[in-house]
């Protein structure tokens, strides 16, 4: 059993993504800036630490990182229509996440980003979309050249759905969407897969079962 950091811990995906963690043998560590969210979050297995994205710093990362084996990066600012929070959580949350992962000497890092992010952005696009892009894009790259031990998982359309376990995964795919709970499978297989280091991936629902869609990309 390891101790696995997820920022962005009571986010929609890493909701999903404690009760596979578990299932695997895992223990989630759920980083929150709201003490209010502790029970929720017990509840589903994870361990709650305090931790702000937006004002800590990477040491405060760092710490809150300690005694964990790897790092999944789930936060992002959502569909707020704030173009500041894009780059403090989006882009600048995964940089301190990169840097505290390196502080506290861990090398495993998962991260999920968004399909197509590195696709030009048409010059008709809202400032909030973007700044969202380009935050993901940024982050992405700033990560692969991080040395960690990276894997960046980019899924389309979040939607509410039950998750199917079915998916389609490749460098590059159709635009198209995925339950939620079908990103959070994804990612907890990812993490007890060693291939899957210095892979990043699309992701959509598809026809194939998870763990065969990531042995087989």
């Amino acid at each position: 059993m390891s101790n696995i950091a997820v920022v962005g811990g009571h986010g929609q995906v890493a909701r999903h993504l404690h009760p596979f963690l578990v299932e695997a043998g895992h223990t989630p560590v759920a980083l929150v800036r709201n003490e209010d969210y502790r029970a929720d979050l017990e509840a589903a297995g994870a361990e709650v630490r305090l931790l702000d994205i937006e004002s800590d710093d990477a040491a405060a990362f760092a710490a809150a990182f300690e005694g964990c084996s790897a790092v999944v990066f789930a936060a992002g600012g959502g569909p707020d229509g704030d173009v500041e929070r894009k780059r403090t959580v989006d882009l600048e949350g995964s940089l301190k996440s990169v840097e505290g992962a390196q502080q506290a000497g861990i090398s495993r890092f998962v991260q999920i980003s968004a399909i197509g992010v590195d696709e030009p952005v048409a010059d008709d696009a809202g400032e909030v979309w973007q700044a969202y892009v380009a935050a993901k894009r940024d982050a992405d790259a700033a990560l692969r050249e991080s040395g960690l031990d990276w894997t960046i998982l980019r899924p389309g359309g979040l939607v509410d759905e039950p998750g199917t376990g079915m998916v389609a995964l490749a460098p590059t795919l159709d635009r198209g969407s995925i339950p939620r709970a079908d990103v959070a499978a994804v990612v907890a297989a990812c993490l007890d897969e060693e291939a899957t280091i210095g892979k990043q991936w699309e992701l959509v629902a598809g026809q194939t079962p998870v763990l065969a869609a990531i042995r087989s990309s």
